[in-house]
């Protein structure tokens, strides 16, 4: 009897330290690519402040439009709507809803600190964006009548920034939910599909160019891990599995390792 506790005594050291040490690796990495975002970003930045994307911008997006007719899109004539309908999902009436339909999910299956740091992802992303988009202060196209109506200045594109702020966030928390791999994949391919797609819908329909969008969802897929890492570290400051955050869709309880058996 002495044998087996001692050797599951071990096997539970060693999986903390194995635990230990791919907490490390992860936040490392997670780090470095949120410096090589921002590296990223800001030589983006930097060259479209001076022109150089210009022939680029204008390229992709004469391409989507009739080479006769700048007013007119290529592809079926239900095309356009189903984009309008697409770019409507980056929008701040549907962000918010998003925001607080799932905010008040986590509210009331008591998991408090997720909602908080969606809360403060979508927020902080929020402000954020207007700040650059008035730093840069980067004209709209010109080049076709736009398809939808657009206000603000175009770099970074708000729609693209603020739909990876979400989704993303989102995305990455319920991914940590979940042991699943199956479920992982899914929620992460989805929360990916919508914010490729909200971006490349604000290029087809004219109101942001290539690089906007680019910009955007490098900004906000950035802000994005860094709220991704801060869940992580705050699960290892209380000393919990970011595994063990599975929760019960019905009963709102969560599996820890001290709590199991």
């Amino acid at each position: 009897m002495d044998v087996r506790a001692a050797l599951s005594a071990f096997a539970r050291a060693a999986w903390q330290r194995s635990r230990t040490a791919r907490l490390e690796v992860f936040s490392l990495a997670g780090l470095l690519v949120v410096l090589l975002a921002v590296l990223a970003f800001g030589q983006l930045g930097m060259e479209v402040l001076e022109g150089d994307t210009s022939a680029f911008d204008h390229a992709v997006l004469l391409a989507l439009r009739d080479p006769l007719d700048h007013t007119q899109l290529i592809g079926p004539a239900w095309l356009p709507g189903v984009a309008v309908e697409v770019t409507s999902l980056g929008g701040p009436a549907v962000l918010t809803f998003v925001t607080f339909a799932i905010g008040g999910y986590l509210l009331v299956i008591r998991q408090w600190r997720t909602a908080a740091l969606i809360g403060l992802s979508v927020a902080g992303g929020s402000l954020l964006s207007t700040w650059l988009k008035l730093a840069f202060d980067r004209q709209r196209p010109e080049l076709a009548l736009h398809a939808v109506a657009a206000a603000s200045a175009s770099f970074p594109s708000g729609h693209a920034m603020l739909s990876a702020v979400t989704y993303l966030t989102v995305g990455g928390l319920l991914m940590r939910a979940h042991r699943s791999t199956g479920a992982k994949v899914y929620v992460f391919a989805v929360a990916v599909l919508l914010t490729v797609a909200i971006g490349v819908s604000r290029v087809y329909l004219g109101v942001h160019w290539p690089t906007d969008v680019l910009a955007g969802w490098c900004a906000g897929a950035t802000w994005a891990l860094l709220f991704l890492l801060i869940a992580v570290w705050l699960d290892r400051w209380r000393g919990v599995d970011g595994a063990s955050l599975s929760q019960d869709a019905c009963t709102g309880s969560t599996l820890r390792p001290r709590d199991q058996p």
